[in-house]
């Protein structure tokens, strides 16, 4: 049976085992070791005893101050004038048109019709990004969706698809003859790109629209998308909107349904609260709407391992201001697989090291954010590496005090005791305000929300290893950018 299970882990692992074991053996074995041979000779560890329960407690009070604003934000519109829009349930019609792509059905309107134009929003562009070996099987869905679903500005619309590929291949057929019944599609083939960057720099060069959206190619977003995002960027109070994604593969399996629930608590809760207690937000790679003129000043770097984030800082750095609005929806998948999952946090953690140590100096010098945003960024970047760290060492000094038969007093244990209740209803608090404020395009049912809270602090253990891993991995300079794997299954 062991060496039943070992092989599976080895093929849901395969190369990244040794790594695993390594980091597991650097963060838990010795210190267990270390703490061990300290608590024996009867020295006390009362710093490292206050200091770790202290980041669970202000992590705790940050989640669930963020869930309670998400959650019961007053209708005052004294700072945020246009911010209850964003609060606001979905137009019938967008409910309507998302909820057929959520549940798989096939779209309202055909190749031969087009959606009703509107007034007031100017001409816009579509940037779809796609790696094609890894996305012909999607992309093809998402851009049918795009020309028959979204809603036409008055001045015109275009969807650029920008991608890369090493070899020719038959899909591109059927693109060519999409773009020939939409004149409104231009295909770009970026010869010798090998990133996500160079290929969103490349379409944004011969964009025309006045306000550009990018998208994945995985990405659906509801059909007034461009609507909304303008109403943010029309008086110039704003210069980026990011939207909210939502998981539409999330029936597949026990993973699929977990990340669901966690982009629920992340798009629904967590981010939106940025943009309510402090006016910041992250533009998260996908769903995100920019004024055209300050994308072609910002740009992307293909050095970057997360270029959003880097894109995101360098705005904020250069005075432009970013909102969240949970109501543009756009619909993606989740990654079907542990492997999958492993790939993409881990270079989601190796890119968020990267900005964390090339900005956060730069951001507590600039006079473009004031003291609330630059302490929550301070959150998402330096403390956000340090708690992901730290965390795991209330494990080897519990083990190391076990081991060595020794007590701390009891005010330290009622400290602990205190803060370790915060910490585990913190999460389970923040899921209950998620399904309360959930996307009617996730028909997750309320079990898979419980789910999820049960499931939580394996998930959190989980994250936490493999945020060790992404910084054993960067200093090893293992940097290389991987591909979230599309399997068959999440097609649909």
């Amino acid at each position: 049976m062991k060496k039943q299970l070992l092989g599976k882990a080895v093929v849901i692992f395969g190369p990244m085992a040794d790594r695993i074991v390594f980091a597991q053996i650097v963060v838990l074995g010795l210190p267990t070791i270390v703490y061990y041979c300290i608590f024996s000779n009867l020295q006390p560890l009362l710093p490292l005893h206050l200091i770790i329960p202290t980041l669970y407690l202000l992590t705790s009070i940050l989640v669930i101050a963020e869930a309670t604003v998400a959650g019961f934000w007053p209708s005052s519109k004294r700072r945020h004038p246009r911010v209850e829009q964003s609060l606001q349930p979905l137009s019938t019609a967008s409910s309507r048109i998302a909820s057929s792509v959520v549940a798989g059905g096939r779209s309202q309107h055909t190749d031969s019709t087009v959606p009703a134009s509107y007034g007031s929003v100017p001409r816009c562009s579509v940037i779809v990004v796609a790696y094609l070996p890894n996305e012909q099987g999607v992309i093809l869905g998402t851009l049918r969706h795009l020309l028959n679903n979204l809603e036409r500005p008055e001045q015109g619309l275009e969807i650029i698809l920008a991608y890369n590929t090493p070899t020719r291949l038959p899909v591109e057929a059927d693109l060519h003859r999409l773009a020939a019944l939409h004149p409104e599609l231009r295909l770009l083939l970026v010869e010798g790109s090998r990133s996500k960057a160079e290929n969103l720099n490349a379409a944004v060069q011969i964009a025309t629209g006045e306000m550009t959206c990018i998208i994945d190619a995985d990405h659906r977003p509801i059909a007034d998308c461009l609507e909304r995002a303008w109403n943010w960027l029309r008086d110039g109070d704003y210069d980026v909107v990011q939207g909210r994604n939502v998981i539409r593969n999330y029936r597949c399996n026990l993973l699929t349904r977990l990340v669901a629930v966690e982009f629920e608590c992340l798009y629904g809760i967590s981010h939106p609260a940025k943009s309510l207690l402090v006016d910041t937000a992250i533009f998260g790679g996908s769903n995100g709407y920019w004024r055209t003129s300050v994308l072609r000043k910002i740009r992307f770097r293909p050095g970057m391992m997360t270029e959003d984030i880097d894109a995101t800082l360098r705005a904020l750095l250069a005075g432009y201001r970013i909102v969240h609005d949970r109501n543009i929806i756009s619909t993606e998948l989740a990654p079907l697989d542990l492997r999958s999952l492993w790939a993409q946090r881990k270079r989601w953690d190796q890119g968020w090291g990267e900005v964390s140590l090339k900005y956060q100096w730069p951001l507590w010098r600039s006079d473009k954010l004031n003291l609330g945003q630059k302490l929550y960024w301070t959150c998402l970047l330096c403390y956000r590496v340090i708690f992901q760290l730290t965390a795991l060492q209330v494990f080897p000094m519990l083990f190391g005090l076990v081991l060595s038969g020794n007590s701390t007093p009891d005010s330290i244990q009622t400290y602990v005791l205190l803060t370790t209740i915060l910490t585990l209803l913190s999460g389970p608090y923040q899921t209950l305000i998620a399904l309360k404020v959930r996307s009617g395009m996730l028909r997750a049912a309320p079990a898979h929300f419980l789910f999820y809270c049960l499931a939580l602090p394996f998930y959190a253990a989980l994250k936490n290893t493999i945020s060790v891993v992404a910084l054993y991995d960067h200093i090893m300079g293992r940097t290389d950018w991987v591909v979230t794997p599309r399997g068959l299954m999440s097609f649909r």
